[in-house]
């Protein structure tokens, strides 16, 4: 199997791919922890963060339908260029937030930028088998998603840093060039057959909502895409919550400021990252039914240490129990995501992959809707606990599924697509 170094070495098209997101996604995290601890600098309470997250989060879920069919039927290099160009014009346009008194700016951009987000990060997952081979499939997986984990934990630290000696506006010029740059490393990528996904005969017409329910419909018809979906239903419960609660533990329980916002989100990132590695070890040594049994696992850790990072009274404390709760998320997401590759047709891959951020999204619509709303009644740490408690339900219900015979292994190329029928109302 196809080491990590070997992989960027070799694989010219994933090199570019690669270091296009280690530049845009350091960038993302300037403007992440810019944005939340000008809201908090502002005199912002967990209403206000809460309000900002949801300019993100309503607009990424909205995008993410229009995305998975747009990727499933263009060039997905192409989409995946103009996502980039956008978002760094709306990236720098966070300059003038800095001393708007209001915080509507902030929510209007923000939820351009999330709108543009999926076409982007979609795309990338679509296109990994189609630039690496079944050798590399696994390496390139583990690599992506250990980079995003890496990039979070230095770009969350050199954020808070940044932010607090630096000021707010090199943080949001940063992340625009960040954008510019990636998308001049997917100019650099290239196949011969292109990155069009691979359509059946008839498939020419053009049928947006009848091509996204052909999508949904794929998925229920494979028990593991709905197990899966059922994993991130369960972390997004107590994930947007997280999104809050993060700024509200670095400012009211620690009294920390902007570096605590920062080392908060750098012990998660540290914890994704050493997850990453022991999820790329797990899917190399383990087959079906040992992936299934690292999950659950794996989240009875992620929920038991988020619990016990709620309720520490030591910051040091704290930041460790952050990082071993994204350890056990950080596994989970690898194992799952490398199952989603290798099973998902090309010609559905847009759709899955869009689908599944759209739906992470909408559940945490409503959990970042709670907190913002329950932090006007409760403790951060009371919050806190209970985000925690929805990993430990969700590691039950998988375990469940599992035990029961209700997540089988699907076969190599998914199901078949004469065996998915759509009602559809045009006929």
């Amino acid at each position: 199997m196809t080491t990590l170094l070997d992989l960027l070495r070799q694989n010219r098209n994933y090199r570019y791919t690669w270091m296009g997101q280690v530049v845009s996604e350091i960038g993302d995290h300037f403007n992440n922890i810019a944005v939340f601890a000008l809201v908090m600098e502002k005199g912002g309470s967990g209403l206000v963060v809460s309000g900002v997250m949801l300019a993100r989060a309503i607009p990424a879920v909205l995008a993410g339908p229009v995305a998975g069919v747009v990727l499933d039927r263009l060039d997905r290099r192409r989409i995946m260029i103009a996502s980039d160009l956008i978002r760094a014009a709306l990236a720098l346009a966070f300059v003038l937030t800095i001393h708007q008194p209001r915080p509507w700016l902030l929510y209007l951009l923000s939820a351009g930028l999330m709108f543009a987000s999926p076409f982007f990060t979609s795309g990338r997952a679509a296109i990994l088998p189609t630039i690496a081979n079944t050798e590399e499939l696994h390496a390139a997986n583990s690599l992506t998603q250990t980079t995003q984990w890496a990039t979070l934990t230095a770009g969350t630290m050199l954020a808070g840093f940044s932010a607090a000696r630096l000021g707010y506006h090199w943080a949001f010029v940063l992340n625009s060039l960040s954008f510019v740059f990636s998308a001049g490393a997917i100019w650099r990528i290239s196949m011969p057959g292109g990155f069009r996904a691979r359509r059946p005969a008839g498939g020419a017409a053009l049928r947006p909502w009848h091509e996204y329910r052909e999508g949904l419909a794929y998925m229920r018809s494979v028990p593991l895409m709905m197990g899966i979906a059922l994993i991130s239903v369960g972390w997004a419960m107590g994930g947007g919550a997280a999104q809050i609660l993060f700024a509200l533990f670095g400012e009211q329980v620690f009294h920390r400021g902007a570096s605590g916002i920062g080392a908060i989100w750098g012990f998660a990132g540290i914890g994704l990252l050493l997850g990453g590695a022991i999820g790329h070890l797990a899917g190399r040594r383990t087959g079906f039914a040992g992936y299934k049994r690292a999950v659950t696992i794996s989240y009875l850790v992620h929920g038991a240490a988020y619990m016990l990072f709620s309720q520490v009274e030591s910051f040091a404390a704290a930041l460790a129990s952050m990082m071993l709760s994204r350890v056990g998320m950080a596994v989970t997401t690898v194992l799952n995501n490398a199952q989603l590759l290798r099973h998902t047709p090309d010609q559905y891959r847009g759709r899955v992959f869009a689908t599944m951020e759209s739906l992470r999204w909408s559940v945490m619509i409503v959990s970042m809707a709670a907190a913002g709303i329950a932090s006007q009644y409760a403790s951060p740490r009371t919050i806190g606990l209970v985000a925690g408690a929805f990993g430990l339900v969700t590691a039950i219900a998988w375990a469940w599924c599992d035990g029961s015979g209700r997540l089988p292994e699907p076969g190599a190329e998914g199901t078949a697509l004469s065996s998915i029928e759509i009602a559809d109302s045009t006929r």
